[in-house]
């Protein structure tokens, strides 16, 4: 029976880990002239195509169910995917991937003030030590003391995938349990994907895209080589692997592993990109990681048998990138 959790916390680092190399992947495209729109549409409409038949399978023709959620896919595909993943790739451009991705991993402190001030959910103390630790470090992120580059218009970007990403997580404590996992994902993909394609036909938003060599690694390459890590390593090996892991951990213990992600991520942009925060940021980050930990900690610490959190509740799943 030991065999079980560790085969889930196994899928879970393996989902940190793929969906760690997205924002090293993205750097490589928009380095050579794509806009983070057409990327993220790249990227989520590959995995959508691919993860679709497994959808299809896992509903079997419970079409109803997919009917009766529509509303929380399209929510789920605007703001955990389109939403997080543009302001993700576009803070890239700015800044150091590990930088960005910790801005964004603030999303689970908004998701606590929305709580307590929409819901009325005052935080418990390990809650509230866990955002001041992550909101000091956010100081120590953006080194405010001025001894490394300073990119507001990076930080703005970083702080909205936070909000798409409190989004989501807001969204996962309302997902009808009928639904399987792989369909919302696959679901708010497509979602995703069309409505950045329809808003950059408009014009709204940039869409570029080249398709010639691009630079990964420090290597010229095919541009199929990032589309190809983005779509199938970066999407849908992480949420499937993600997706098998939360079945065996539970949604918060596994969202728990998936902290990982943020060391993944450094390490990945330092081994292949060459970059490394500064060590005031790395002890800011460490600080952010530890805060979200503590937040998380605290409801691993609830009651086994208490109840299942109303709808209104978010129980914080898996990440939505």
């Amino acid at each position: 029976m030991q065999s079980r959790p560790a085969a889930g916390a196994a899928l879970a680092l393996v989902s940190a880990f793929t969906f760690a190399t997205s924002g090293t992947f993205a750097r490589s495209l928009i380095e050579a002239g794509w806009s983070a729109e057409a990327a993220v549409i790249a990227r989520v409409g590959v995995a959508a195509l691919v993860l679709a038949i497994p959808a299809l399978l896992s509903l079997r023709g419970r079409w109803h169910v997919l009917r009766q959620n529509t509303a929380a896919i399209g929510m789920f595909g605007l703001l955990g995917v389109a939403l997080a993943q543009v302001c993700f790739f576009n803070a890239v451009r700015y800044l150091p991937v590990g930088v960005a991705l910790l801005l964004e991993y603030l999303g689970i402190i908004l998701v606590v003030a929305w709580m307590w001030l929409r819901h009325g959910q005052r935080p418990r103390q390990l809650t509230v030590a866990g955002s001041v630790a992550a909101l000091a470090g956010l100081a120590f992120v953006l080194d405010l003391a001025g001894t490394a580059d300073f990119h507001p218009v990076g930080v703005l970007w970083g702080l909205g995938a936070a909000l798409g990403l409190a989004g989501y997580f807001v969204l996962a404590g309302r997902v009808d349990p009928r639904l399987p996992s792989v369909a919302m994902a696959s679901g708010g993909m497509a979602v995703g994907a069309a409505a950045l394609l329809i808003i950059g036909l408009t014009g709204v938003l940039p869409l570029r895209a080249t398709f010639g060599e691009v630079t990964f690694a420090g290597q010229r390459t095919s541009w199929l080589l990032p589309i190809v890590g983005l779509s199938l390593v970066a999407a849908v090996i992480a949420y499937m692997a993600g997706i098998a892991g939360t079945r065996i951990l539970g949604p918060r213990l596994s969202s728990f592993v998936g902290l990982t992600e943020v060391l993944f991520a450094v390490l990945i942009a330092w081994l292949f990109l060459d970059e490394l925060p500064t060590a005031w940021q790395l002890f800011g980050g460490a600080l952010i990681v530890a805060g979200v930990a503590l937040v998380r900690l605290d409801e691993l610490r609830g009651s086994p048998s208490a109840p299942a959190p109303a709808a209104s509740e978010p129980a914080l799943a898996t990440d939505s990138r």
